[in-house]
């Protein structure tokens, strides 16, 4: 898979786990496609990854949480005559409080980004991936893919989505040559506890974060060896694997304490 001739297509590229795996395959020689809402990071970030690895890098600044997006992207691509190799569906976020009292476009906006907007790239891009028999492709989860999570109770369902949708696929893909790997880094110092309204939560205050470099590197090398779910950190696939032994209520109201603001 390491070659030049290979593009890999980032959303959510311009920071944080997004721009790590850029320069993961920036590394190993893949053209890169780097798509986000800010052109001026995204053109930093080309500038960059062009001048220290001497790749390919086209940007696309598109707000993918608007549903015509991800249609729009793909047909500029198919008109530039780009193939995209690897697809990694990175861009999401969430947002902390009470559902009852969550802005209606907080709502509908994760859910079209973290489900829609991925599943919708997914569908797009397979085709010619199994026409070509191989490709790789990585939809970001999360470890709150695992449980249900009070005072963010969208964002961690719009998780488990994704984690029971590449699971699926990977399955019927089996044999095919296109790989379906489902990544799912736990707390990680990147901008998401800011745009979430966490930064003062338990879990990033008290419980801490991995690095976004050692996360992406875990996705990285898990998406490379073709492994449908990935968990970055012996910690958090501890957690994971240990809510499905604990009662639910129990797993529910752990899930809320380690959301909620401290001092």
């Amino acid at each position: 898979m390491h070659s030049k001739t290979q593009t890999a297509l980032i959303t959510g590229a311009s920071g944080g786990i997004g721009y790590e795996l850029a320069k993961l395959f920036a590394r190993d020689h893949y053209n890169l496609v780097l798509v986000a809402r800010s052109s001026a990071k995204l053109n930093q970030v080309a500038a960059e990854l062009q001048n220290q690895f001497a790749v390919t890098v086209r940007t696309f600044a598109l707000d993918l949480s608007t549903p015509p997006a991800p249609k729009v992207l793909f047909d500029q691509l198919n008109r530039d005559g780009i193939v995209v190799d690897v697809l990694v569906n990175n861009a999401g976020f969430g947002a902390f409080g009470p559902f009852a009292e969550m802005a209606e476009e907080e709502i509908v906006g994760q859910i079209q980004l973290n489900v829609t907007a991925l599943t919708h790239l997914t569908r797009l891009f397979l085709s010619a991936m199994l026409e070509r028999r191989g490709g790789k492709i990585m939809n970001v989860a999360s470890t709150a893919a695992f449980q249900p999570g009070p005072m963010m109770a969208v964002y961690y369902a719009t998780k488990a989505y994704v984690l029971s949708f590449s699971e699926a696929l990977a399955n019927e893909l089996a044999g095919s040559g296109v790989t379906v790997t489902c990544f799912c880094p736990g707390p990680t110092d990147t901008g998401f506890q800011k745009r979430a309204g966490m930064e003062n939560s338990r879990l990033f205050k008290k419980i801490g974060a991995m690095s976004a470099e050692n996360v992406a590197r875990d996705g990285y090398r898990g998406l490379m060896a073709g492994r449908a779910v990935v968990i970055s950190g012996v910690k958090n696939w501890l957690v994971a694997e240990s809510v499905r032994f604990a009662p639910r209520k129990l797993v529910t109201a752990l899930s809320r304490w380690v959301s909620e603001k401290v001092e």
